[in-house]
């Protein structure tokens, strides 16, 4: 008997990953989704499928449903979009994260919460390890998904020690590939949409600010060998590419895959925004065996080929 995974967020950049990975694995796929920022188009192929079934709920209102694992991705991940509705977002990273839990506490379902690296906030620790308690500021306007999602973690910590619940936690760094929404304000998908467009591309502040980019590949392997992991290893563990790189080395890298003449433009740098961010994976080496695989070359050559397609196609960027 297959296993049955629920993904919440499952029409998501990530989760409409996630969803083909899971079928490949031979597992039946219940997808979930309210189409806030996932969009159909990333899911529409799967519909057809004997194993996928989708369903359109909104995770801050309870879900019954029958599964074996959880994977709970629902939330927006770019700034333009969770900050467009702060308590919103607030809600699905708190009231979204008690709905899966309630809903695995009845299942005695394993249950794998996808948080983020912004929970170190702009780090004073550098690179971050999953000891580090971060340096975030609880009212400003990222704060909603700063804080929402170290309330999550919180409350899926606090099910594991009172219920036993078996959870999974993992903190995703700057992940970047197909399927990414042209328009979510994140720096690989703008740079690569300025560049294809001949536009501008936009630098906030001096441009030495660093990231480092995994690609959705990579993560995904991560991201599954945590949920596969034995009972005894709860996380949070840290999934992303160490390789750091500052915004001035992307947009040249873009500009050059790109083959564009787009010109640099400088902009002051956002509210709360880190200036470092680099994952220490030592953890997820051990645990895991997780090592990213593939180069920020490759990875963006892949990603710029679907924006092209998907720009040149003139089809409307719209969610749902």
């Amino acid at each position: 008997m297959s296993t049955r995974s629920l993904v919440t967020g499952g029409a998501g950049f990530l989760g409409s990953h996630l969803c083909e990975r899971l079928l490949a694995r031979g597992e039946e796929v219940l997808c979930l989704d309210n189409f806030y920022t996932g969009q159909k188009r990333h899911i529409a192929h799967l519909l057809s499928h004997p194993f996928f079934e989708l369903i359109r709920h909104d995770i801050t209102f309870p879900i019954t449903v029958e599964v074996d694992r959880i994977y709970n991705l629902a939330c927006p991940a770019s700034p333009v979009h969770y900050q467009f509705d702060p308590v919103q977002t607030t809600k699905t990273n708190v009231h979204g994260s008690i709905n899966v839990l309630e809903l695995a506490k009845r299942l005695r379902a394993r249950v794998l919460q996808a948080s983020t690296s912004e929970v170190y906030g702009d780090p004073l620790e550098h690179p971050q390890r999953e000891d580090y308690r971060g340096n975030v500021n609880p009212i400003g306007p990222r704060s909603c998904y700063d804080e929402g999602k170290r309330c999550a973690e919180t409350l899926f910590f606090d099910h594991h020690r009172q219920y036993q619940l078996d959870v999974k936690v993992i903190r995703i760094f700057n992940t970047y590939g197909p399927r990414m929404h042209p328009n979510d304000g994140r720096v690989v998908s703008n740079f690569i949409v300025q560049a294809l467009r001949g536009d501008p591309i936009t630098i906030y502040g001096a441009g030495t600010q660093s990231r480092s980019f995994c690609y959705v590949d990579d993560l995904l392997d991560g991201m599954i060998a945590m949920m596969d992991s034995g009972p005894g290893f709860t996380g949070p563990v840290n999934l992303g590419n160490p390789e750091e790189r500052t915004m001035l080395e992307l947009a040249e890298t873009v500009l050059e895959l790109c083959n564009s003449r787009s010109k640099l433009v400088f902009a002051p740098l956002p509210v709360d925004d880190p200036v470092r961010r680099q994952p220490d994976i030592a953890l997820a080496r051990r645990e895991l065996g997780f090592e990213p695989r593939v180069s920020l070359r490759e990875g963006l050559a892949r990603t710029i080929a679907y924006f092209d397609e998907l720009l040149s196609s003139g089809e409307p960027a719209k969610d749902g």
